[in-house]
């Protein structure tokens, strides 16, 4: 019989967090408003993409995605060598946290925010110094000043994830004026597609005078490439070079960056999605509002409810109306954008919840 102290583990993995995402929905007569995904299919033209590159399965991808690095080089602005491909975002944040912190060392972020910050520096072993919101948002201020000489890296996730809200220009910049030029600053931007206000900043004129300033970017939300798990930073040679020790080889897959490649040629098509998604929320925001909910300024594909200990309880109310959202313990509930009909549907369910 198998001795159940061997092999030997970690101690505290049984006390970690666990990430949480979006429950798969039931059926497809649930709309799903929990993984912040987009709510429409690939466009014609990026489908066609991927079914070239279903013929080539028997190979590897191209490790270096160089016809895809090339695209975005292009459509950002960036050298190609300031770019680095991954599997999805996160997975280019834990290849980050790798390469920048360990035992010893601190990882600063706003909380709440993104689920895996907390999860990827454990797993470093470096320890996590989370910072509270201050009114739904940032509070920069509060984060510089838990700046310390273990600091290695500072995630910033705007909009940030699961609240919405942005920071802006002017406070941003103060905020990096302030950190130390060995922290590594990083914007993650998942949602920066949504933003449509001008006084948030892109992450990737920020970094370009900047050595200590990376930015994320991914497929995965607005280019609707979610289950391809395609993403990218962008950071000056030092880190691009980190970031390029630490990635698994071949992370990214043909049809992905296929998919993704259509999809940057489709940016036109792709950009009158994303502005009937960015009407959507503003109408679903506008309605939440005026049934009795305080919903913050988002920015993202998602709105944020503040619930308190009701969380399970509009949860339950949404799941019976077949809607899926995706709570936060006792904090609140975060609900993505989906097609109008899924967003009438959660507006009805929304007020007659309230009553």
């Amino acid at each position: 019989m198998s001795d159940p102290a061997f092999p030997r583990l970690r101690a505290d993995v049984s006390t970690l967090p666990r990430y949480v995402p979006g429950r798969p929905a039931p059926d497809a007569l649930v709309d799903k408003l929990s993984s912040n995904e987009n709510p429409y299919p690939p466009l014609p033209s990026v489908i066609h993409a991927i079914e070239e590159e279903l013929g080539r399965l028997n190979r590897y991808p191209d490790p270096a995605a160089r016809e895809l690095t090339a695209e975005l080089a292009a459509f950002l602005g960036v050298p190609a060598g300031h770019l680095v491909l991954g599997t999805g975002s996160v997975g280019i944040t834990q290849h980050l946290v790798a390469a920048a912190a360990g035992p010893g060392d601190e990882v600063l972020f706003a909380w709440r925010s993104f689920e895996a910050y907390p999860l990827i520096t454990w797993a470093a072993g470096a320890a996590s110094v989370q910072v509270p919101l201050r009114e739904e948002r940032h509070d920069l201020d509060a984060l510089a000043g838990a700046v310390t000489d273990r600091t290695r890296l500072i995630f910033i996730c705007n909009p940030n994830n699961p609240t919405g809200t942005a920071v802006r220009r002017a406070e941003l910049e103060r905020f990096l004026d302030r950190v130390p030029r060995e922290v590594l600053v990083v914007l993650d931007e998942a949602y920066r597609e949504f933003v449509d206000d001008p006084e948030v900043p892109d992450g990737v004129e920020l970094y370009r005078d900047r050595p200590n300033v990376a930015v994320l970017r991914t497929f995965s939300k607005a280019y609707g490439l979610a289950t391809l798990r395609v993403g990218f930073a962008v950071a000056h040679p030092r880190v691009a070079a980190a970031l390029r020790a630490c990635a698994v080889p071949f992370g990214v897959s043909g049809p992905a960056q296929a998919a993704a490649v259509a999809s940057l040629r489709a940016g036109d098509e792709l950009a009158e999605r994303v502005a009937d998604l960015v009407a959507e929320r503003a109408r679903v925001t506008q309605g939440l509002r005026e049934a009795g909910y305080t919903v913050p300024e988002s920015l993202a594909n998602f709105v944020w409810l503040r619930l308190g200990a009701r969380t399970a309880d509009f949860t339950d109310a949404c799941e019976a109306a077949r809607l899926m959202v995706r709570p936060y313990g006792e904090e609140g509930v975060r609900v993505s954008i989906g097609a109008p009909d899924a967003n009438d549907r959660l507006l009805k369910t929304a007020a007659d919840w309230l009553r």
